[in-house]
């Protein structure tokens, strides 16, 4: 595939080589104290490449090297792609953000509140969008609460297909009444059966046509097909541990060479380096990437702006490595420092931002014309470098006057 970000010398896009120079050798020393097993990034301005790194294995055992073309499981960067689909059937006319979920998904008509009362107001897809309608995860080693052991008894996970999940998950009470607070969840896979009844498209099929083969993201899906397979990046762990461990327990990993019954818009994606950046920049370009037109530029910035009210953020929420606290809100499927300097972030306003479960992260930043991709395969967990707060502190500093 054709290079969209062509290569650029730092210094003419307006960045530090010194600096980036910098980030490598501090993202380098994880991997030589054995934090990271590897690591790869991507650093893009004024829509060039200007800079890319890579350090440590793909694997630990073999010792083969991480290569720019290494397959990542990318887990929860899943969210922003399933909010670009979204926005594509939002210019079609096919939802609005204050229609009730069950509009598209009339499962969701009796919908219940938590212990079974009745809900204030039935939930939005708004709040579908930001993690505020109401639904826990219902995924870990065990329940979190009666929420969580409710979808493990329904089996949720466990259903045939994405219209089954939501059949499944429907009856359940919701945790919290909708709109009132924020409580990281299952939404982005809600949003696939939604995708998937508003189209009569399945979700992968959905994202291949209108998202990944647009855009020449051609390493992205929802499976590894086994002529790829000698390219994925091995995953690990260090829980309860003093060393990287592979994690291969069924609960944390799937099987990459089999196509999901129910592909996760939550969580389900594998991507390279270059494909995510691909899809970064086109965000960064409110919707176009080369001659692709995936999105309006209205709809990308509905999609990074901030969507929650006030009195959530105000609560405080951590969700993994992110941070929902003033100055910093949620937009759809993913954060947004919509007052850097409140949320005391050296980012620029407008910064959208996520990352995923076993480390990844991106982030893009209008202002400054900047993403910022990272790549590696180790769970995240207390004691684990916050890489994307890390790196955004330092890449302030690349900025050049």
């Amino acid at each position: 595939m054709p290079a969209i970000l062509a290569p650029a010398k730092p210094e003419d896009v307006g960045l530090s080589s010194d600096v980036l120079a910098r980030i490598d050798t501090m993202l380098a020393k994880l991997v030589e104290e054995g934090q990271l097993p590897g690591v790869a990034t991507l650093v893009a301005r004024r829509g060039r490449e200007a800079h890319r790194s890579v350090a440590g294995f793909k694997d630990l055992t073999s010792r083969a090297p991480l290569t720019f073309d290494t397959l990542y499981r990318i887990y929860s960067m899943t969210k922003p792609v399933t909010a670009v689909a979204m926005m594509v059937l939002y210019e079609r006319g096919l939802w609005a953000p204050d229609d009730p979920i069950a509009k598209h998904l009339p499962e969701f008509v009796a919908v219940k509140g938590p212990g079974g009362e009745p809900v204030v107001h039935p939930p939005t897809m708004r709040e579908l969008m930001t993690h505020s309608a109401g639904f826990g995860y219902g995924v870990g080693p065990g329940p979190h609460d009666e929420t969580d052991a409710a979808y493990i008894a329904a089996g949720i996970w466990q259903a045939e297909d994405l219209a089954e999940f939501a059949q499944r998950l429907a009856p359940i009470p919701l945790a919290y009444q909708p709109g009132s607070r924020f409580r990281y969840s299952l939404s982005m896979d809600l949003q696939g059966a939604v995708i998937e009844r508003l189209t009569g498209t399945s979700l992968p099929d959905f994202m291949r046509t209108e998202i990944f083969t647009p855009l020449g993201m051609v390493d992205t899906d929802f499976y590894v097909p086994a002529d790829k397979l000698p390219r994925l990046a091995t995953l690990y762990h260090m829980y309860f541990v003093s060393e990287l461990t592979v994690l291969d327990q069924p609960g944390f990993v799937r099987d990459p060479k089999v196509i999901p019954k129910i592909a996760s818009g939550g969580g389900g994606l594998y991507s390279t380096l270059s494909d995510y950046a691909r899809f970064a920049q086109m965000l960064l370009n409110k919707g176009v990437l080369g001659g692709a037109h995936i999105l309006q530029p209205a709809s990308v910035e509905m999609m990074t702006t901030n969507h929650l009210p006030q009195a959530i953020i105000d609560l405080g929420v951590i969700a993994g490595a992110q941070k929902i606290a003033p100055g910093r809100g949620y937009a759809f499927n993913g954060a947004v420092f919509y007052d850097p300097k409140l949320a005391g972030s050296p980012v620029g306003r407008g910064t959208y931002q996520w990352d995923g479960a076993s480390g990844v992260w991106f982030w893009i930043d209008p202002e400054h014309e900047l993403l910022y991709v990272g790549m590696i395969q180790r769970m995240m967990q207390e004691g684990m470098p916050r890489l994307q707060e890390m790196t955004q502190i330092v890449m302030a500093d690349a900025l050049l006057p």
